[in-house]
């Protein structure tokens, strides 16, 4: 206990000492949409005589420092303006029909605002600002100086602002986003919907990412959860930015020291080091190898991923100039092209899914705790891992991996190999490398235009070449759709394959015995929760699991696919969750996919019962459809089970329909005539009753039932499930009523969902905000004479405009934003007096009561 104690006094002291201090400034920014094709409209950006590309520090329209954003709404980042658009026939097929993109330049540019202070005791420091992700084709400028464009959406970006801020006084920055163009054929959001962090260092300094852990472990023990001993090998990467010219800048020549600790999960201490280098020149970049040892390391896995912290901390002098806590786990990886994936020793066989960043009342804006319950709901289904399609995702997503123990494919965005191509990569790269959960880089997705040919053989060798350069624990994969056994898939060092439907894997490994494959995407199934009778007509899918295109496998067949073969580590499914866009076999009115294992909103389709049964060793009954068919009385209906039991007997009303054997990776099937009633299965394992699973013909639906789960991440967040069941309590699986939401007490609705596919329900509700210029402004003397601007003897004008309203709605409520033009004024609206302004370097603004207007 008192070791404990004094080492947190210790760790306290160290971060107090040391200079970095990194916020994140998700609070309080302002937005509005602007134009993509009238200036006007986009606040007259860009039409000074002087743009921001002529001249330094002349950003105009909302770039401007001084520009009046205070008729904005105010809102808390992460956001995303698309999901609040409404659907529109003309929006985008693969986007999920939001009226965003090409057609509706109204509501493709997103202006974000937001105002800081720095004090003056941070002169000297290095100041930088972080954006985790903005979609994009983002600019981003700082007191009205522009710092430069980052067009990609998905990867982060940061600028160094410490010249272009005001000292002791009120800094802005403005952000203008771009999302005309689609980036992806799936729904991307649109906004700066991940974190952005301000981060103020010493002038020497750790680089952003510039900590990078690799371990070298010995003695693994048999159970794959510990080992004899381990040697970490880090690289620091400093940057020395003291300026050379200033001569009252106090200079440090001589060495630096790296003081490191490894702590447990606990927080004890149980290594360090130090190590001296050589303090970098001014203006020059240096990587300094350290190293440390561990004995009887617990290792990272997927049952149990236990994680370390290594702690860096830069001593100048006497002096702790810079510290990072970089979180880490030991474990060893395998790709084995006879025998799949090796986690520490043990054959992990690799059950996992493909997803994008949407999720149901959020779009892509997910709040950290969100992460966390999707990625908890899939591990219900008993996936271990997880494929990023078809971006870098956000960080808070790969720490959740790390703490629930899910094995990741990073996937890159872009696949080319000209600079502007390979950043994305190298960023991608150095900031994720030290998740443990992560074994894989994937550099490309189905590039049909060379996935077979010497084109892309090139650029997937250039490229994994390129990786090598940055990361030699983990291969370089891509996964590919067609062409197998010539292009890509002759070079590359892990084959992903897309759906088994475009080739053979047998032939793909016969041909190269030196590659390891896995099965990046398969088994596509299209479905819609709940349902159980295709209805073409009104975009309905029977949930049962059949294959979706002629030629293509279901998820069953998928998964049997690849069980029955050593030489593929896994398959990934397509996909974990429904997404908005990519709404096929349909199209309009249909705004999502149907292709999830779970709906939008995270509730289980009956094939996540599949997985359950196969996936995990937990038992496992699921007994569907659902029994109320008022109308079909007598006519036969597909009754389906999924289990892991060895047998499963079916009762209709009690009396058995028959006890069949369920077969390996497979499910049973009945024919039922349908009358009201009861339907019920017994699972038997070892002849034994194990399990029981029933379907029962429900009354209507009669009230409310709601749910909330919170424990997830830091409870900020509570995803509330709602459902209406009839008098017995009993869940009524056809009510379709409509519901609205009232929430009282210190918290706030962020989002509803339902997971239809061809709902057009609000995501959000958000308050409309309408700005109405004073139009048709004169000025007279005090004696009703014109005023005249030359005539400098006036010292009383009147100055009087008009307002013009179309509608008074009950819900609305008015402001008027007032600019001083004097030193004393009065304002009056309709010949009441509304308030007095202060003098005219301040802006003041008055609530305005409705029995006012007319």
């Amino acid at each position: 206990m008192t070791r404990t104690l004094f080492i947190a006094a210790i760790f306290f002291a160290v971060t107090a000492s040391a200079q970095r201090q990194e916020s994140c400034i998700d609070e309080d920014w302002r937005f509005a949409l602007g134009h993509a094709t009238d200036a006007q409209k986009d606040f007259n950006h860009a039409t000074a005589p002087f743009s921001y590309y002529a001249k330094s520090g002349y950003g105009d329209g909302p770039a401007a420092a001084d520009f009046d954003d205070r008729s904005w709404r105010v809102l808390d980042l992460p956001h995303d303006w698309a999901v609040e658009l409404p659907f529109d026939s003309r929006g985008s097929h693969s986007h999920g029909y939001r009226a965003i993109g090409r057609n509706f330049p109204q509501n493709s540019i997103g202006w974000y605002r937001k105002t800081f202070y720095i004090p003056t005791t941070d002169e000297g420091r290095r100041i930088s600002i972080r954006f985790d992700g903005v979609f994009r084709d983002s600019k981003v400028w700082v007191n009205g100086f522009y710092l430069g464009n980052e067009q990609g959406g998905y990867n982060g970006f940061s600028y160094d602002i410490t010249d272009y801020l005001k000292y002791g006084g009120t800094n802005t920055i403005a952000v203008r986003a771009d999302a005309t163009m689609e980036e992806g054929w799936f729904y991307e959001g649109a906004g700066i919907y991940r974190h952005v962090w301000l981060t103020k260092t010493a002038a020497l300094h750790m680089t952003q990412d510039g900590v990078c852990v690799q371990s070298r472990i010995q003695g693994l023990a048999a159970d794959g959860l510990s080992a004899r001993h381990a040697a970490v090998a880090t690289s620091i990467t400093l940057i020395n930015q003291q300026r050379q010219g200033n001569s009252n800048q106090q200079r440090h020549a001589g060495a630096v020291s790296l003081r490191q600790t490894i702590l447990d999960s606990a927080g004890n201490i149980v290594a360090s080091a130090t190590t001296r280098a050589p303090e970098p020149a001014p203006g020059v970049t240096a990587d300094i190898p350290t190293s440390l040892s561990l004995p009887k390391p617990h290792l990272w896995s997927t049952t149990n991923p236990y994680l370390y912290t290594l702690t860096t901390t830069v001593v100048l002098g006497d002096s702790a100039i810079d510290y990072c806590a970089t979180r880490f786990g030991f474990r060893t990886i395998r790709w084995d092209p006879d025998a799949g994936f090796f986690l520490n020793g043990i054959h992990v066989e690799l059950k996992g899914t493909n997803d994008h960043q949407d999720h149901a009342g959020l779009g892509t804006a997910i709040p950290d705790e969100g992460w966390d319950y999707r990625l908890r709901c899939l591990k219900s289904i008993g996936a271990n891992a997880y494929r990023c399609a078809h971006n870098p995702p956000a960080p808070e997503l790969l720490d959740a991996c790390d703490r629930l123990g899910i094995l990741v494919i990073d996937e890159n965005r872009w696949m080319g190999v000209t600079p502007q191509m390979t950043d994305p990569l190298r960023r991608m790269i150095l900031r994720d490398r030290n998740h443990p959960s992560i074994i894989a880089w994937s550099i490309g997705n189905e590039e049909w235009a060379m996935e077979g040919t010497p084109t892309g053989a090139r650029i997937a060798s250039t490229l994994q070449d390129y990786v090598r350069t940055l990361d030699t624990t983990r291969p370089a994969t891509v996964a590919i759709s067609g062409g197998w056994g010539n292009g890509i898939s002759s070079v590359i060092g892990l084959m992903g394959y897309n759906y088994i439907a475009h080739g053979s894997t047998d032939e793909q490994h016969k041909r190269f015995p030196w590659q390891p494959g896995v099965g990046t995407e398969e088994g596509q199934m299209t479905t819609t929760r709940g349902v159980y009778i295709d209805d073409p007509a009104a975009h309905r899918i029977a949930a049962y699991d059949r294959p979706p295109l002629p030629g293509f496998y279901n998820l069953e067949d998928g998964w049997k696919h690849y069980a029955a073969r050593p030489y593929l580590a896994g398959m990934f499914i397509w996909s974990g969750f429904d997404y908005r866009g990519e709404p096929s076999p349909f199209g309009w009115p249909s705004v999502s996919s149907y292709t999830g294992v779970l709906d939008a909103c995270g509730f289980p389709k009956d094939i996540a019962w599949y997985f359950r049964s196969w996936w995990t060793t937990r038992p496992t009954l699921h007994l569907f459809p659902h029994w109320n068919w008022p109308g079909r009385e007598g006519r036969p209906i597909d009754v389906w089970a999924y289990s892991n039991c060895d047998e499963v007997e079916l009762f209709l009303d009690h009396k058995s329909l028959g006890k069949k054997p369920v077969p390996p990776n497979g499910h049973l099937e009945w024919s039922v005539p349908y009358h009201p009633g009861s339907l019920e299965t017994v699972g038997y394992t070892k002849g034994k009753k194990t399990l029981t699973d029933e379907v029962h013909t429900t009354g209507p639906a009669t009230r409310i039932v709601l749910q909330a789960e919170t424990n997830i991440g830091k409870g900020h967040i509570a995803f509330v499930t709602v459902k209406a069941v009839d008098a017995a309590g009993r869940p009524v699986p056809t009510a379709d009523n409509e519901i609205a939401f009232t929430l009282h007490g210190p918290a706030r609705i962020i989002g509803v969902g339902n997971g239809d596919p061809v709902s057009h329900e609000a995501d959000k509700f958000v308050d409309q905000i309408k700005s109405i210029p004073v139009s048709n402004i004169r000025r007279t003397k005090e004696n009703g004479d014109t005023f005249d601007d030359a005539d400098t003897s006036v010292n009383t004008i009147h100055s009087t405009g008009d307002i013009v309203l179309t509608e008074l709605p009950d819900s609305a409520r008015f402001r008027l934003f007032f600019k001083s033009i004097g030193t004393h004024q009065q304002c009056y609206l309709n010949g009441h007096l509304i308030g007095t302004p202060g003098d005219a370097s301040l802006r003041s603004e008055f609530a305005v009561d409705r029995n006012l207007l007319h």
